[in-house]
């Protein structure tokens, strides 16, 4: 049964007046977000900050999540100038670290790794200094679409592992251990780019899938967290089966720190790409530039 009323640790308002300026640029350089496509609460938080994660290769995706509020239609063809005004958009709002991710492309041969790859360069070749940190989907498994982005040398690969091995049915497509082994193949090919991934929480997981999940992760050698609340887009998504007190998510974050992860974000209201730049704090010395 899908809980109706939010408890008041998520009233979080949205205020459509912060996102003029962002909308504007956005607008005049053909760009997506996650932010807007994936109704993300923190939109408003985010724009008035300049800051937000660019969502290259259209806003179709070939997978049907029953979580994910990004459309399910059938896909456009690739934008190949989307990757220049992705870092013309890095370079007007001076950002120092920016979050690039895509829905997952399976009509694709390479999954869009290349598209990737190309939209680093840009940004490399106008914003040299900025980080860039890269959510990518599983590429059904292809390993050499992994290998070909960490080759452009992105700072962070992150890939979302989103759930329990029992709740994977909300992910249409995707695999449990297909996903762990992408982190895994990652550290292979590139062990000094860290890893990222994140989970939700509320979807009707156990404590001890968990942490069990957490293990899994950690196995793989990834070495950042993020830890939210599932919050369902509208009333034909996935429920919601519970909203989690803020306390879990601050004991979660103790016990993923206790098995080595470098740095966690844990709370309900936080998202893979949320204060993104953060996970640069707890590393020693700047994160990998490679070329």
């Amino acid at each position: 049964m899908q809980i109706r009323r939010k408890p008041h640790w998520l009233q979080k308002k949205v205020s459509t007046k912060e996102h003029l300026e962002m909308d504007r640029l956005l607008g005049s350089l053909q760009l997506n977000t996650v932010c807007r496509e994936a109704s993300c609460p923190n939109i408003s938080e985010c724009f008035s900050q300049k800051q937000a994660t660019f969502l290259i290769m259209g806003k179709e995706c070939t997978r049907s999540c029953t979580f994910c509020n990004v459309s399910s239609n059938p896909p456009s063809a690739l934008d190949h100038d989307e990757p220049s005004r992705v870092a013309e958009a890095v370079l007007k709002l001076s950002l120092r670290h920016v979050v690039i991710t895509s829905p997952t492309r399976d009509d694709l041969i390479d999954g869009g790794a290349e598209h990737f790859a190309r939209t680093v360069a840009a940004i490399r070749n106008l914003s040299p200094d900025t980080v860039i940190e890269l959510l990518v989907p599983d590429f059904k498994g292809n390993t050499a679409s992994v290998a070909t982005i960490l080759a452009a040398g992105p700072n962070i690969l992150g890939h979302n592992i989103e759930t329990v091995p029992r709740l994977y049915s909300i992910r249409a497509g995707a695999d449990y251990r297909r996903s762990l082994e992408l982190l895994a193949a990652a550290k292979r090919i590139a062990p000094t780019i860290p890893t990222k991934t994140g989970i939700m929480l509320g979807l009707g997981e156990t404590a001890e899938e968990v942490l069990s999940t957490l293990e899994d992760i950690r196995q793989t050698g990834c070495d950042f967290l993020s830890i939210g609340q599932y919050l369902a887009p509208s009333r034909n998504h996935h429920p919601v089966a519970e909203y989690i007190e803020p306390s879990r998510f601050e004991e979660l974050r103790d016990s993923a720190l206790a098995m080595g992860f470098t740095h966690v974000e844990s709370a309900p209201y936080v998202r893979s790409s949320y204060h993104a730049e953060r996970y640069r704090q707890d590393t020693n010395g700047p994160l990998p530039h490679l070329r």
